[in-house]
């Protein structure tokens, strides 16, 4: 059929969409998008068998341009080249360095390596939903798979935003359930055993402060002595210490961590990995194993920001607390006398014997123990500042003070750490019992 010809005087507006058969038998049809980056039409062509088919795609087209979602022209990108190139160039140097880890091991351990070879659209949320399957399968928890979703979630949702997709698939797939683990903070019989005990231990009032003003851990072994306002008896929160990555500083990553690369799968009975399940091999490319690297860079403890701007704050000191401070402060001095020249001047308030700051890890175990020592039960190091935000709660202290003694943006925080207790309970029974019969 030769192509219809418009009434003699008459033109097709700039923009309109063309379907016409070609001299090859097949429907064509021509669709203006937008404007391409050379300033020039972007018009997309299509090819179909009938003329309704033409049609169908046509009017497709059409939808996504009239909804703002069209999709770039070109080729469309693989899942792996997308996920690459927004870790890379677009998350890696916009977020945090915990924030960054959590996104590398999503994205090159299990979103790559999984559903790489998809194009970016053409992936859909049974893709996804499978690959979580897969992941609980094969041991790994269900909190894994969450943070998987949220990495892609994240990463196609800025694909939707330049235009490489028309939808984020991620959106509609539906993550395994996660049930979060129930949060007890301290009794006030319990809190008094962990004090007393860590008024007994070297460091201890560390862990009175996590107690009382709910530091996090990163605030409170990042302390440094000229933080502390001895006039107003204040302490001001503005850093906290962090260990990170190390990077390699070589020219060839891959050959410098080759003698450390796992070459092959564990085996069924591995009992190195009894706790977490048993890593993958390195892939064939692998970059890791920097901490092995002669010229290592940029990872170790690092002194870093508070978690948001609302946590740079300060806390005016109960005047028990501030005597605990300037008492821990005394005995620091006699260590550092002891050290000699041994000691490393770091103006860290809590500090190893040698005045080097305190590892987290290390940190963690002593809280463990403690807990032991104390005759309390099992809990998180961070279980500490739900209990100091609790006890504010208990105390009658009002939301907006809260928020700012503890270092929250938003009022949502307040509801996630701020529990109901058994002394509340008992307390709000005691109070109905006097007003509705005592009275």
């Amino acid at each position: 059929m030769p192509r219809k010809k418009r009434s003699e005087g008459t033109r097709r507006p700039n923009g309109a969409s063309s379907i016409y058969q070609g001299s090859d038998g097949k429907w064509h049809g021509w669709v203006t998008m937008g404007t391409r980056d050379d300033g020039k039409p972007d018009r997309r062509h299509l090819q179909r068998k009938t003329e309704a088919e033409v049609i169908d795609a046509v009017r497709e087209l059409e939808k996504q341009r009239d909804s703002g979602k069209v999709k770039k022209p070109g080729r469309a990108w693989t899942v792996e080249k997308w996920l690459t190139h927004w870790f890379e160039n677009i998350a890696a140097p916009s977020v945090r360095h915990k924030a960054a880890n959590a996104y590398r091991t999503a994205v090159y351990r299990h979103l790559i390596p999984n559903l790489g070879a998809h194009r970016v659209d053409k992936i859909e949320p049974e893709h996804f939903e499978k690959l979580y399957a897969k992941m609980l399968t094969s041991g790994l928890k269900a909190g894994t798979a969450h943070q998987v979703h949220r990495t892609a979630r994240t990463a196609f949702g800025e694909a939707l935003r330049r235009g490489h997709t028309v939808r984020n698939p991620v959106e509609l797939a539906k993550p395994p359930r996660l049930e979060e683990a129930e949060i007890e903070p301290f009794e006030a019989d319990e809190i008094g055993q962990l004090l007393v005990t860590a008024l007994s231990w070297r460091n201890g009032v560390r862990f009175v402060l996590a107690l009382t003003l709910g530091t996090r851990q990163g605030e409170t072994i990042g302390l440094k002595w000229s933080r502390l306002d001895r006039k107003h008896k204040a302490l001001r929160i503005a850093k906290q210490l962090q260990r990170q990555t190390w990077k390699h500083g070589c020219d060839n990553p891959h050959k410098c961590g080759a003698k450390y690369h796992k070459a092959n799968p564990c085996k069924e009975d591995c009992k190195r990995h009894q706790r977490k399940p048993c890593p993958p091999p390195c892939p064939p490319d692998c970059t890791s194993h920097a901490r092995w690297c002669p010229k290592r860079h940029g990872g170790g403890l690092v002194e870093v920001d508070v978690k948001s701007h609302a946590g740079k704050r300060g806390i005016v000191l109960p005047d028990r607390l501030y005597d605990l401070l300037i008492a821990h402060e005394e005995k620091q001095a006699k260590e550092r006398e002891l050290a000699g020249s041994e000691w490393h001047e770091g103006d860290w308030m809590f500090a190893q014997p040698n005045g080097k700051p305190l590892d987290p890890r290390r940190d963690l175990d002593e809280w463990k123990a403690l807990l032991e020592a104390a005759g309390v039960r099992e809990a998180r190091l961070h279980d500490a500042r739900h209990t100091a935000a609790t006890v504010l709660l208990v105390l009658g202290v009002p939301e907006r003070a809260v928020m700012e003694f503890m270092g929250w943006s938003n009022t949502a925080m307040a509801k996630r750490y701020q529990h109901i207790t058994g002394a509340l309970r008992r307390d709000i029974a005691d109070r109905l019992n006097d007003y509705l019969w005592e009275s």
